[in-house]
């Protein structure tokens, strides 16, 4: 199903990311940790399918996405980049398996912040928070998404590492075994896992082998 959508609002979030908001079909639905593919209405771009997580809470009468553009990469994010207020994308159908299971520890690389973005979020409006921790790794604290209002969050421990950049207020260090083995207390919460490939996989890994439960760990498959 496909559902054709103006954007309504573009935000700067970092050198490489923003915010664009769209309007909210009506009746469309998701759950927080969830995406859907995304493509523009333009001729040479309809076809051209990306999967992008909503940032917005289920109740939100806009949709929101946060993107990292790539300014060195002839493709779709970088058209992203080009568009302003008033262009239209296209949505299809909703997907995920990401999505809230109870307190743990959120683990992000990147871009891989965004699932957690609307599951915060929705936390927050809660007053949930209380009792999970985010791990959040960048490589510079510039690439850090939505800083501000994570670190803002009240009753949610936010931890900031920094892989490229050495500083008082941030851990430089990796996110391993070693580093999992420091700074998690209790292995029997819930894992949510979300980052590059190559990331997700060796975590997951450490967390089993530390003694996380498989069924706690939960991430895009």
């Amino acid at each position: 199903m496909e559902n054709t959508v103006p954007i309504i609002a573009i935000k700067r979030v970092t050198h490489d990311v923003k915010q664009f908001r769209v309007e909210r079909p009506a009746g469309y639905q998701f759950v927080a940790g969830q995406a859907t593919e995304v493509s523009i209405n333009k001729p040479e771009w309809k076809e051209e399918k990306r999967p992008f997580t909503f940032t917005s809470l289920a109740t939100d009468p806009f949709l929101e996405f946060v993107i990292k553009l790539y300014s060195d990469r002839d493709g779709v994010t970088n058209a992203l980049d080009e568009l302003v207020v008033g262009d239209e994308l296209i949505l299809h159908d909703v997907w995920g398996a990401i999505s809230y299971q109870g307190k743990g520890y959120f683990i992000a690389g990147g871009a891989g912040i965004t699932p957690f973005i609307a599951v915060l979020r929705q936390l927050k409006k809660d007053n949930e928070l209380a009792g999970n921790s985010l791990y959040f790794s960048n490589k510079t604290t510039a690439d850090i998404i939505l800083k501000e209002e994570l670190e803002s969050m009240p009753g949610l421990q936010t931890v900031f590492i920094t892989t490229q950049e050495e500083g008082p207020a941030y851990e430089h260090h990796f996110i391993d075994k070693d580093f999992l083995q420091r700074k998690v207390a209790d292995f029997s919460k819930h894992f949510y896992v979300c980052g590059p490939d190559k990331m997700v996989s060796a975590i997951n890994q450490s967390l089993i082998e530390l003694g996380a439960k498989p069924d706690t760990v939960v991430f895009e498959k």
